[in-house]
């Protein structure tokens, strides 16, 4: 290799083993993190009042979701690398202060594209925010205490996610969408001064330049390949820009990964992948993320346009997941320090592929029973998923690349969130677009090319527009409804057997992870 330069000297006075009160740390890091999961729970929410006031199609609505996924995936690993250089404590109250006023010019926004761009920019900041908070984490609490605190880490994630959709459903139903972007507000002026007098400086001082030739292979690397994927449904599987956009992803990927082994200070040092609790772990996150966040996007959609409920009481429906996570967490922190990551992280995504397998059986009146309880198993199944790869992670990496370690960890599952929101909504809509003439019937055979085009995409929103059924017989308007109520299901059910499938293969991989960790001080050889 090009550059060899050894890491794993003892920490300095700004990067050592403990730096700051553990538990303190903890709360002042969670404040901040806290309001990216707000915002990751609210939009399931507010997505379809967001959707309707802004007239926006489903293209539209996956583009707020994955620019602001793609975003965070594109420059995590960019930001862990500026914790480790700059400072995490640094680096997280910047992305505290970004994140608090991107999230008020969003709900700003009047337009589709505006809103669109802020969810970029709120991207970009939440990308600081969390791995320095992991970083951060990383440093305070010893190694042996690191399961404990990743468990105490989860559930107050899932505090935050359990507050999510109550919260953004009251403020949806009684406010209006935007004030559920306002609420980061407050939030972020409690964390910047909680963090500002709690928080210890740590970074490692060892790396002398951020790789940019690597933040712009990844960054373009990224971008095709969600574009792809996004686009392919409306241009054709087969089609010739289909398969350029693939190409360029295969081109720039492989170039990403050509020049991370000869730069002299790699975006992704290369050598974090030989461990491999680190490089499985990495795979684990985004495929579990993949499962959860894809099929989790379109129950918003279920709860107000199939199920007609208010965004309040959708919120209510998806409590029993987001609280379950409250117990849920601190259990798979235990779990794995007495049985260890194989078992339990295989178990987890067992009980997370029996939860998806029974949400794919959901039907169009189901009760609150029926959809709590597969939600109450996924909180149960995810856990120790989301403990255990964040905790081999970051806990396998050397302290001097923390920051970097929290930026792969977060990546994985964001890119896998990202992925599993494309490629799942490619598959609801191949569904609703094969299932929907067939519940038609001789109603879809009299409707012009346009509107049936039109009715299609309504589809995936689970209702049909009003300027859709304009002059219409009731009688009539009542077939188009059924109909893409009935191709709705079909479709989401869909998406959640492919869920199911996916969780059992990485059950499958899950077996494949070593318990060891990585000495302090062990040297690792960059570039």
């Amino acid at each position: 290799m090009a550059n060899t330069k050894t890491v794993g000297s003892p920490p300095s006075s700004e990067g050592g083993a403990s730096v700051g009160n553990p538990w303190l740390t903890l709360l002042a890091v969670s404040l901040g993190v806290i309001m990216v999961m707000l915002d990751g729970t609210v939009m399931g929410v507010a997505a379809p009042k967001m959707g309707a006031e802004l007239k926006a199609t489903l293209s539209d609505m996956q583009w707020v979701t994955n620019g602001y996924l793609l975003a965070l995936a594109v420059f995590l690993i960019t930001a862990g690398k500026l914790g480790d250089i700059y400072g995490h404590r640094r680096v997280f109250l910047v992305g505290v202060v970004g994140f608090a006023l991107s999230s008020a010019a969003i709900a700003l926004s009047d337009s589709v594209t505006s809103l669109i761009i802020f969810r970029v920019l709120q991207g970009l900041f939440g990308a600081l925010l969390q791995p320095a908070a992991l970083a951060l984490l990383r440093s305070a609490f010893p190694k042996e205490r690191l399961a404990q605190a990743m468990g105490a880490w989860g559930a107050i994630i899932g505090l935050s996610s359990a507050a999510g959709p109550i919260l953004g459903g009251l403020l949806v139903e009684k406010v209006n969408w935007q004030s559920v972007f306002w609420i980061n507000v407050p939030v972020g002026v409690v964390a910047l001064v909680v963090g500002i007098m709690v928080l210890k400086e740590n970074r490692a001082g060892v790396l002398s330049k951020i790789d940019w030739p690597g933040v712009v292979l990844l960054s373009g690397m990224m971008f095709a390949l969600v574009w792809t994927i996004i686009k392919a449904p409306e241009w054709g599987w087969t089609d010739s820009l289909t398969l350029i956009w693939a190409a360029v992803f295969v081109v720039l990927a492989a170039a990403f990964i050509w020049w991370q082994g000869r730069a002299k200070d790699p975006l992704v040092p290369l050598s974090l992948f030989r461990n491999p609790s680190i490089s499985i772990g990495t795979v684990l996150m985004m495929m579990v993320a993949f499962a959860m966040f894809g099929a989790m996007f379109f129950l918003g959609f279920f709860f107000q346009g199939v199920h007609g409920l208010d965004p309040l009481e959708a919120g209510l429906r998806m409590l029993p997941m987001s609280a379950g996570m409250i117990v849920a967490s601190p259990l798979a922190a235990v779990a794995l320090g007495k049985l260890g990551p194989k078992i339990t992280m295989s178990a987890g995504l067992l009980i997370t592929a029996l939860a998806m397998f029974l949400m794919s059986r959901i039907g169009m009146d189901a009760s609150f029973v029926e959809t709590g309880l597969p939600f109450l198993l996924l909180a149960f199944g995810m856990s120790p998923v989301f403990v255990g790869a964040t905790e081999i992670i970051v806990g396998n990496a050397p302290m001097e690349l923390s920051g970097a370690a929290g930026g792969i960890q977060q990546s994985a599952m964001q890119v896998g969130g990202a992925l599993g929101t494309a490629i799942l909504g490619a598959v609801m809509a191949g569904t609703i677009s094969d299932k929907l003439g067939g519940y038609l019937g001789p109603v879809g055979q009299a409707m012009p090319a346009p509107a049936l085009e039109g009715l299609e995409k309504a589809a995936a929103f689970g209702t049909v527009p009003p300027e859709l059924t304009q002059g219409l017989q009731q009688q009539v308007v009542d077939a188009l409804s059924n109909a893409v109520r009935l191709s709705f299901m079909d479709g989401m059910n869909t998406a959640f057997t492919v869920s199911t499938i996916v969780a059992l293969i990485t059950a499958a991989l899950a077996l494949l992870v070593r318990s060891g960790r990585k000495v302090e001080g062990e040297p690792v050889h960059i570039g």
